[in-house]
C-alpha cells in the first residue's frame, strides 16, 4: 500500500466519522422535536381525565400558564384549576381538549413550539366548539427531560394578540431564543 493510499482511506475514515457525527446530530433533534410535540400533545388527554398531578408535572415547578381568562404560576396553581369545580363540570358534562400538531423548533435545551387548541364540549344539539385558541410553548430540557416552562394561550376572536401569538413563535422557528410579547 502506498503513503497516498493510506492518507486516501484516512480521508476516507474522517469522511465517514463527519457523516457519522452529523447523522448523531440530526437524530437528536428529531428525538427532542418528537419528545417536545409528545408532551404538549398529552396535555389534552390529561386535563380531560381530570390528572391534575400529571398535568402539573409537564410544567416546571415555578411554570407559568397564561390563559385569557387566569393566570396560573406554578404546580400548585395549574394542579387547582384541574381539580376546580369549573373544571370539573366540563369533564362530567363532556369536553376535548384538542391540541393540533405543534409546529417545534428546539435550540440545544431550550424549545418553542406553536399550535392551536380546540376546547369541544357537549351542547343541546351534540359537540361543539367553545373556543379556539392559539398557544406559544417555551420548554426546557433538564434532568427530568423536557417540561414547559410557559404556555401561552389566546383565544381567536379576532383580537390581535392572538395571531401576533403565532407570529411571535413561528419567528422563534429562525431564533429560539427570542423574546415574545
Amino acid at each position: 500500500m502506498t503513503e497516498s493510499s493510506d492518507r486516501g482511506g484516512q480521508a476516507d475514515q474522517l469522511s465517514q466519522a463527519e457523516r457519522l457525527v452529523q447523522l448523531e446530530h440530526r437524530l437528536q433533534a428529531l428525538e427532542d422535536e418528537v419528545e417536545v410535540t409528545r408532551l404538549i400533545l398529552s396535555y389534552g388527554p390529561l386535563v380531560d381525565s381530570g390528572d391534575a398531578d400529571a398535568v402539573a408535572a409537564i410544567w416546571e415547578p415555578d411554570g407559568v400558564y397564561d390563559v385569557d381568562e387566569l393566570v396560573m404560576n406554578g404546580r400548585e396553581q395549574i394542579a387547582a384549576m384541574v381539580t376546580s369545580e369549573f373544571h370539573q363540570h366540563w369533564i362530567t358534562n363532556g369536553c376535548a381538549h384538542v391540541i393540533g400538531a405543534p409546529r417545534v423548533s428546539v435550540n440545544g435545551d431550550d424549545a418553542v413550539a406553536v399550535c392551536y387548541s380546540l376546547m369541544i364540549v357537549t351542547g343541546d344539539d351534540g359537540f361543539v366548539v367553545r373556543r379556539a385558541t392559539a398557544n406559544h410553548w417555551r420548554l426546557r430540557r433538564g434532568a427530568d427531560g423536557w417540561l414547559v416552562t410557559t404556555r401561552t394561550s389566546r383565544v381567536l376572536d379576532g383580537r390581535a394578540e392572538s395571531p401576533e401569538l403565532l407570529a411571535s413563535g413561528m419567528a422563534s422557528v429562525a431564533d429560539p431564543t427570542a423574546e415574545t410579547e
